[in-house]
């Protein structure tokens, strides 16, 4: 009767690297959930920026809204006001307002 017992409890066990399903799935979970969707917004925020050129209108991170005038490598020329002019990091500009919208007040 002992060795019933003993072969019972040893025969029940499951393998130990089912203990870490759960996590791995966990881990599938925020991959699809968060961390896929934040690297396509970044990839689709990287393509419109390096597609910035003059005469586009921007928004920066910052909330201004301007006119690009000059582009280089890293840095934008923006127009924020009739002959104010301020260069930004390409990096920092938060949208391109699409050339057939209007201001709301307009």
């Amino acid at each position: 009767m002992l060795d019933f017992l003993s072969a019972g409890a040893a025969g029940a066990g499951a393998p130990g690297w089912f203990s870490f399903l759960p996590l791995v799935g966990m881990a599938l979970i925020f991959w699809f959930l968060i961390i896929r969707p934040q690297m396509k917004r970044q990839k689709e925020h990287q393509q419109k920026i390096s597609g910035i050129r003059k005469n586009d209108r921007v928004v920066t991170a910052g909330g201004l809204v301007g006119k690009i005038m000059k582009v280089e490598d890293d840095y934008a020329e923006v127009e924020i006001a009739q002959g104010v002019r301020v260069k930004v990091v390409k990096s920092t500009i938060g949208d391109v307002i699409e050339s057939g919208s209007k201001p709301a007040n307009d």
